[in-house]
């Protein structure tokens, strides 16, 4: 196997079934298009337990996604996958960049999910763009769009009950999708879903519980993904027990 691609955070590889990959979690954290960098020891375990569980939970709720299974530690088995270039975030309430770009003040909910769409493109910092930059810029079909659109409100609808049931609040999140190489007319969940993706607050304290805490110099920022980690298992435990 050898690696064919490196991210912030992940890595992928080859496997010896060409429709599957082996994905990486790595210890490295990175805030602000990378001028922030720091390494944490178990950040990538964390990150890949948390993420199989979510992946394992919206498999059983019927969201299609690239999961196969969990490997050890730090890596899984994912379908191969062609990544749209447009990444989904959902917002529920206000914090982070919305509040920079409107003035609005951190902590108010919104009436409905806002969706945003961005460009994933590291070099120009991940623009934010709509329906017409996506259209001309051939990054995805209007109909591509509605099932964006769709599925990241269905997982939006589906965590924040996940999460509101172990006293967080799923504040806002981003969402990367994939065509199927076996299959690329099918767009399924891509890449990971975890606290350096995801705004939790603790719904009692409103204490931030994600990567928040390393942008902001908070500290404890490993001891909050594995307070989320604990929650999450916890609360799975009870279905099997």
């Amino acid at each position: 196997m050898h690696p064919i691609y490196e991210g912030k955070a992940k890595r992928l590889w080859e496997t010896s079934d060409p429709m599957t990959l082996r994905m990486e979690f790595k210890n490295d954290a990175t805030a602000f298009n990378g001028e922030k960098k720091a390494s944490f020891e178990n950040k990538g375990r964390l990150n890949n337990e948390i993420s199989t569980l979510i992946y394992e939970y919206l498999g059983k709720t019927g969201i299609p996604t690239h999961f196969v299974r969990k490997i050890d530690d730090t890596n899984v088995e994912v379908k191969r996958v062609e990544i749209v270039m447009v990444e989904v975030i959902v917002r529920n309430v206000a914090a982070g960049s919305f509040c920079k770009r409107t003035g609005m003040e951190e902590g108010k909910a919104f009436s409905q999910p806002i969706i945003e769409f961005s460009y994933k493109s590291d070099e120009l910092g991940d623009p934010l763009i709509n329906d017409d930059y996506i259209r001309e810029m051939g990054l995805a079909t209007p109909e591509d769009l509605v099932f964006l659109r769709k599925s990241a409100l269905q997982v939006n609808e589906i965590l924040s009950g996940f999460f509101a049931e172990v006293g967080l609040k799923l504040v806002d999140f981003k969402l990367e999708f994939g065509r199927l190489a076996s299959d690329p007319s099918q767009i399924v969940l891509a890449d990971e879903i975890s606290p350096d993706g995801c705004r939790l607050w603790d719904l009692k304290t409103g204490e931030k519980m994600d990567k928040d805490r390393f942008r902001r110099d908070l500290g404890n920022v490993m001891e909050a993904y594995e307070e989320v980690l604990g929650r999450l298992k916890a609360r799975l435990a009870k279905e099997t027990a």
